[in-house]
């Protein structure tokens, strides 16, 4: 017989009714011994003997946002983005991109497509800046060494790029918590407001998409810290807010 920390426990709930009812079974317990957490049900703890992969890509994504629209509103005069680099490659990319491989592993997809996307993001960004990709270069003026006037429009398509993607994902969490609903939905405005700040040459725009980005950073530290805290691991429960109901 096994442990029965790695007993599972099945009661029947039931689903929305379309046309009639339906059974659907809950897990209390995973087959690896965790609790079923499902206050966010996009990104679940699920029937697996591995630690649970999406605080750290939570907290990673955060820590990425977080520096970002710091040199973005320009905290202190500095807006050089450079020391970003190292941050960006190795927590939000490598460590996002190590969380997405876990929940592929888990058989979340939402959080195995979510994770690696962002991990792209930051990777992406950083080698905007790194020296010796020439992406700055291939802009710059070689008779000022300033950039030239195609590189705001370039780094604007950019961003137009992964609004949509972040669109498509905020309707992915719309039934998941409040938490991580509105984590997404604040970048959307986020990148809406610096990919129109970029084309515009709007500079107000751009600091405002900056100081969203701190809210982003706020909710995903949220949620990060809600699924690290949980489970007993801390005393401290962090509600998230779920966007459902379960009944009964």
């Amino acid at each position: 017989m096994s442990s029965p920390n790695h007993d599972s426990f099945d009661h029947a709930g039931k689903m929305e009714a379309n046309g009639g009812s339906a059974a659907q079974l809950e897990r209390l317990q995973t087959a690896g011994g965790h609790i079923n957490d499902r206050t966010q049900p996009s990104l679940p703890v699920v029937h697996r003997s591995f630690a649970n992969p999406a605080p750290l890509g939570l907290l990673s994504f955060a820590t990425g946002i977080f520096l970002i629209s710091i040199f973005g509103v320009q905290v202190r005069g500095v807006a050089t983005p450079n020391v970003l680099i190292g941050v960006l490659i190795f927590f939000g990319g490598v460590c996002q991109f190590i969380s997405g491989i876990m929940e592929f592993v888990s058989g979340n997809t939402f959080g195995a497509t979510v994770f690696p996307s962002y991990g792209a993001f930051n990777l992406s960004y950083a080698l905007i800046y790194l020296p010796g990709s020439g992406i700055l270069a291939a802009y710059t003026d070689e008779a000022t060494g300033e950039l030239n006037a195609q590189f705001p429009n370039a780094l604007a398509m950019y961003i137009w790029a992964w609004f949509i993607l972040t669109v498509i994902f905020t309707v992915a969490a719309m039934r998941s918590s409040w938490v991580l609903f509105l984590d997404l939905f604040f970048l959307d405005i986020d990148l809406l407001l610096l990919a129109c700040g970029y084309m515009l040459n709007m500079p107000s725009l751009l600091k405002a998409g900056s100081g969203f980005g701190f809210v982003v950073a706020f909710l995903s530290y949220w949620a990060g810290t809600a699924g690290l805290f949980a489970n007993g691991i801390t005393p401290i429960n962090i509600p998230v807010f779920p966007m459902y109901t379960e009944e009964s």
